[in-house]
């Protein structure tokens, strides 16, 4: 009965660390620099993680543009559509492999909530943006 009891120990103490694990945030594999350039509106911060040609959905623009193109397109929207002042960025939901990761976001502006859409690709040592949509919801 003893080894029984040790046993059901162990089982619910390995349950209790899985649950801890799948509760966690998992957004911690996403540079914090992508976070403060979408709740600050900041244009320039994002796209120092933009990939050499980046597929952009922003309102109205839809194509693959260059990363200064990209930018320019992303800073438009910020001016016109400023995040609010506190927590203007959350994750909803990420997930990926080891090299490709995407993440799911909800960016609260003056105007209105949108929704964000981004794919991170691993290159060497930093991640890129390879694809950034932003849709009202």
């Amino acid at each position: 009965m003893k080894k029984f009891k040790n046993i059901i120990s162990v089982i619910l103490v390995f349950c209790s660390f899985i649950a801890v694990a799948a509760t966690a945030p998992q957004d911690k594999k996403i540079p914090n620099e992508i976070k403060i350039g979408l709740e600050t509106g900041n244009a320039k911060v994002l796209s120092s993680y933009f990939n050499q040609n980046v597929e952009l959905v922003v309102l109205d623009n839809d194509n693959v543009y260059s990363k200064a193109q990209a930018q320019q397109i992303v800073a438009n929207f910020f001016s016109k559509f400023p995040p609010v002042e506190e927590n203007a960025f959350s994750v909803i939901h990420d997930s990926g492999k080891e090299n490709a990761q995407y993440v799911i976001g909800k960016l609260k502006t003056e105007k209105g909530e949108f929704r964000v859409y981004f794919l991170l690709k691993q290159n060497s040592e930093k991640k890129y943006i390879h694809q950034l949509r932003i849709e009202q919801q």
